[in-house]
């Protein structure tokens, strides 16, 4: 199953739809993004994809109740569900992740920190896809994650 990651996309719309539009073209089934959307205005970016996605609040997404609004199934995190055969975590944060849950998944996908992780640690990939925003790094990035491997590619989309 191949999964489009975006994380940290802090408003920056162009980005959200240039994420989203890279994500049709290589056949991405579902999308994770594992907060700091930021905004309403940024959410109804997000409803652009039509397939299944998974979401979890960040430390920047203040405004809850507008979000729960625009995405429903945005949720508290961690998040711990079956996707392509693989036992997924989902989180805004890797160190708010207890020991006993990141025990539980195959994949572990987080944001937050804005700097790209992709390392299989005691057996389990560990994924952050950067910032999507780039406004720290400067770099705008994303993840296809492949649950076959599993693995993922980061990649630099434009604004």
């Amino acid at each position: 199953m191949r999964i489009g990651v975006l994380s940290d996309t802090h408003d920056r719309l162009s980005v959200i739809d240039s994420a989203l539009a890279l994500f049709r073209q290589r056949g991405v089934e579902l999308i994770l993004h594992p907060g700091d959307v930021v905004a309403p205005f940024a959410a109804k970016r997000l409803l652009a994809w039509t397939g299944p996605m998974r979401i979890t609040y960040g430390n920047n997404d203040g405004e809850r109740r507008g979000l729960k609004n625009v995405l429903p199934h945005i949720e508290d995190g961690p998040l711990l569900f079956e996707a392509g055969g693989r036992r997924v975590l989902l989180h805004h944060f890797v160190d708010w992740c207890s020991p006993e849950v990141i025990a539980k998944a195959d994949i572990i996908v987080t944001g937050h920190t804005h700097e790209v992780v992709n390392a299989v640690r005691d057996g389990r990939l560990f994924l952050n896809s950067g910032e999507c925003c780039g406004w720290v790094t400067g770099r705008c990035t994303v993840a296809i994650l492949d649950t076959a491997g599993p693995s993922a590619e980061i990649i630099e989309v434009k604004p």
